[in-house]
């Protein structure tokens, strides 16, 4: 990014390979919607000191053409995710990489990082299987948020609240019970724990409403949509409130996710649109202009 809304690529040299890096091609990527696009659009509430020429992008997903000398765990042909974004080549640490079997479909692969963001604001509240519990905003870490409530810690009530009702299916097929278009239409005083993930004062105020006294809510939406405020039963029913952002060991979850995620097709879904790389500064475009897809896979093939 050059400024507010003005994209275009730049070539680079590629520095000297260290000893503890990897020279990564391409092959595919993601746009995160909801963390690039209010910085596209200078409107990111978490980052308000923005500074240009500035990159965008965390996803990609590529193959090790070159391992500097101290690089003993990955090989040449192995494929990796990583955290570069929308480059064609890039050197990384060796450590900062996440190493993916190479018959795993990429669009998989790519999940991995923001299934991790939303496993570790789950593990902080830890809930137990018989606990109740909801999720509101079922963009692609509210959704990830619902598979990881069902496939990892077994829960058998996973409420779900988004006002796009295309989303309701697909949270049913990775694990939510039950689903709805607003916050008002949960029960009060129902539900152990809570996961925000749409970013908005609304959700966030029904769900201090939604907790059973001595509740806990995690906050994984990044804060760059409104200023979340807390309401008054947030100190009558005396809550706990976290939040959370980055994952913990990415390599350690993809341990589990991996195989797990491909046991479930419906994750795929996920991927609403698929552009190739020469395609991104209109894709960007169209989502400024208000496309809505859930996620966007990237190609780069050659």
């Amino acid at each position: 990014m050059d400024g507010p809304r003005t994209l275009e690529w730049i070539e680079r040299p590629l520095a000297p390979l260290q000893a503890d890096e990897l020279l990564i091609q391409t092959l595919h990527g993601a746009i995160s919607i909801g963390a690039e696009l209010p910085q596209i659009m200078a409107t990111d509430r978490s980052d308000l000191a923005l500074t240009y020429p500035k990159e965008t992008g965390y996803e990609s997903y590529g193959e090790v053409l070159a391992i500097g000398e101290d690089v003993s765990n990955i090989r040449v042909g192995d494929r990796v995710v990583a955290f570069y974004g929308h480059h064609d080549i890039a050197t990384v640490r060796a450590a900062k990489v996440i190493p993916v079997p190479r018959d795993l479909p990429p669009q998989l692969a790519l999940l991995t990082i923001l299934s991790c963001d939303a496993a570790k604001g789950v593990h902080k509240l830890n809930p137990r299987p018989s606990d109740a519990v909801v999720v509101t905003g079922l963009g692609t870490i509210g959704l990830l948020t619902v598979f990881y409530l069902r496939h990892y810690f077994g829960l058998s009530r996973i409420d779900a609240v988004d006002p796009d009702e295309r989303r309701h299916a697909l949270a049913k097929q990775l694990g939510a019970t039950r689903t709805v278009t607003s916050g008002n239409d949960l029960e009060l005083n129902t539900y152990a724990a809570a996961l925000e993930c749409s970013g908005r004062q609304t959700a966030f105020a029904c769900l201090q409403e939604a907790l059973v006294p001595h509740g806990q809510l995690c906050i994984l939406s990044d804060g760059n949509y409104d200023v979340l405020s807390l309401c008054p039963s947030f100190y009558a029913k005396e809550l706990r409130i976290v939040g959370s952002s980055d994952g913990l060991d990415y390599r350690a979850h993809a341990d589990w996710f991996l195989p797990a995620a491909r046991k479930t097709p419906a994750l795929f879904k996920l991927f609403e649109q698929s552009v190739d790389w020469s395609d991104l500064i209109p894709c960007f475009e169209a989502l400024q202009a208000g496309a809505k897809p859930l996620k966007v896979f990237v190609s780069y093939d050659r």
